[in-house]
This record gives C-alpha cells, sequence and structure tokens, in this order.
C-alpha cells in the first residue's frame, strides 16, 4: 500500500466535517477543484472509492478506514504541537453521547476537563458505535458491549428509566389492566428509533406501544411533553424525581422500570486528552448512574 499524502488525507477529513466539496474547499482555502482532485488522487492510491458523492457525502467502509486514520493524525499533531510550544492549546476531542445522558449525567463530567476542546455528537445510544465505525467520532456513550473494531470498552453503569404519565393523563386513559391501557393510550417517544417504551411494553407482557405515538427529540422537552399530558413515556430517573415529588408525574407501575446498560468504547490510542475525559466520564457515571448490582 502507498503512502498516503498528509494533504490528501486532510483534504478528505475536511470533505467528510464539512458535508460538501465546496464547504470543506472554503475551510482549506483552495479551490474545490483542489480539493476533487486530492480526494481523487488519494483514490487512486488506495484503489478504492472513498466517499460518494452525495450531500451531504457519504463515506465508504474505506473511506472509514481512512478517516479514522485521519482523526488519529490530526490528534497526535494538536498534542506535539502544544508539546513543542509549550501551551495549552486544545486539542479536539469528537464523540458521541444521547440525548438523556447530555440531559442528566454528563456534561458536569466535562467541566472537569481543562484543555479540550469538545465535539458532542448527539445520537441514541443504540446508534452511537456507528459514528466511531465510520470515524466520526474518537469516543461514544453507547449501549453495545461489543468493541468496534480498534476500540476499548467499558462498562460505565446504567440509565434507569421510570414508566410515568401526568395525573390527568393517567386518569383518563389508565382506568383497568395497565397492559390493556397501553395498548390504546398516547405515547411520547424521543424519535422513530427509540425502543424504551416498546421495550417496557413486552416487559409486561405486551406486544409493543400504542400507535398513537408523539415524537419529541429533545429530552428535557420530552419530559415536557409528559407533564403537559401528550401521553405516558419513560423518564430518566434523575429527571423524573423531582415531578414525582411535586406530583407533576405519576407512577405507572412503582415497582417496574427499564434499565439500559451504558458503555463507554473508545479508540486504543495513547492520546492524554482522551484519557482525561475517559476517566472524568467514569468517574461521573459512578455515582449518576446505577451499578449492575443496585
Amino acid at each position: 500500500m502507498p503512502e498516503f499524502p498528509l494533504d490528501q488525507v486532510r483534504t478528505l477529513l475536511a470533505v467528510v466535517d464539512e458535508g460538501t466539496f465546496d464547504a470543506a474547499a472554503a475551510v482549506l482555502h483552495v479551490t474545490p477543484s483542489a480539493v476533487s482532485q486530492r480526494v481523487k488522487a488519494l483514490e487512486q492510491r488506495t484503489g478504492s472509492v472513498l466517499v460518494t458523492r452525495t450531500k451531504p457525502v457519504r463515506l465508504t467502509e474505506s473511506g472509514q478506514v481512512v478517516v479514522r486514520f485521519a482523526r488519529r493524525l490530526t490528534a497526535l499533531e494538536q498534542e506535539a504541537r502544544a508539546e513543542l510550544r509549550g501551551v495549552g492549546e486544545p486539542v479536539r476531542v469528537p464523540f458521541a453521547v444521547n440525548a438523556d445522558s447530555l440531559a442528566t449525567w454528563f456534561l458536569p463530567a466535562l467541566a472537569r476537563v481543562p484543555g479540550v476542546c469538545f465535539e458532542l455528537h448527539r445520537e441514541d445510544q443504540d446508534h452511537t458505535t456507528a459514528l466511531l465505525r465510520e470515524g466520526t467520532v474518537m469516543a461514544a456513550v453507547t449501549s453495545s458491549a461489543t468493541p468496534v473494531q480498534g476500540c476499548s470498552v467499558r462498562l460505565l453503569g446504567h440509565l434507569r428509566y421510570l414508566p410515568l404519565a401526568a395525573p390527568v393523563f393517567a386518569a383518563r386513559w389508565l382506568t383497568g389492566s395497565l397492559l390493556d391501557d397501553l395498548a390504546r393510550a398516547p405515547v411520547v417517544m424521543f424519535d422513530r428509533r427509540d425502543d424504551v417504551q416498546d421495550r417496557f411494553v413486552r416487559a409486561l407482557g405486551g406486544a409493543r406501544a400504542s400507535e398513537w405515538r408523539h415524537y419529541v427529540p429533545a429530552s428535557e422537552v420530552f419530559v415536557e411533553a409528559v407533564v403537559a399530558g401528550l401521553g405516558w413515556g419513560m423518564v430518566p430517573e434523575e429527571q423524573a424525581a423531582p415531578r414525582l415529588r411535586s406530583g407533576a408525574l405519576v407512577a405507572l407501575a412503582p415497582d417496574r422500570r427499564v434499565e439500559v446498560p451504558l458503555y463507554w468504547q473508545q479508540w486504543k490510542l495513547d492520546l492524554p486528552a482522551l484519557s482525561t475525559v475517559a476517566a472524568a466520564v467514569a468517574e461521573a457515571a459512578s455515582t449518576s448512574l446505577r451499578s449492575a448490582r443496585h
């Protein structure tokens, strides 16, 4: 395999990050034609198509390999430059995290990490590994215990969800068998990939929640939608506690819950900034998430 010219590798990374050849050209201060020529030359060197020319562009499997290399190279370069200059130039660490973690326990962990520039990608915990595989991020909070190739994995804990509804909603819709009621009652879902509500119904012995579904893709707004009575929903324990105390929400089944295991996956890369982030995340998770023994 021939060597990868650094200007071509950096150009491919810019195309992926910016989404189009024109946008990458603006960031790199070159013409779109030059960007296209560099990517085409890199494809000729690798003998593979690296990106599909859509808007935004999409990486092929071969492109994912090159982009993972490019991100490692960029991170190491930033760290080396900071050491040589003797200044705290921030290292950029892109990672993926689910919305409920962002809204509850995750952000305080980042505040403990100085000298790092964070690039957050919000994604469902069942799908964050795809961003690792593509090379979009260097680390991710995920529900998958199976490590992506080239990554390490560690259990952070379990994020507990409680089945809740507004009192007025419960009085109207939940009057008989809970399983029968949930088959017809409106339900609030985060998005079309949100499986937590259906998982709860399956645990009760049903097939899935009703087809009367409201999609609310923002964690705090999701909770407020349940409080407002749009439907019932599975609310993270930390967000549920004050609303249960105030009476804004009531539990549908006090002895029932869904616990989603969360793992930290990161590239096997000897990068102090990444290790520092991982340690801060693990510490925050240890005090906020449920351990397996609980």
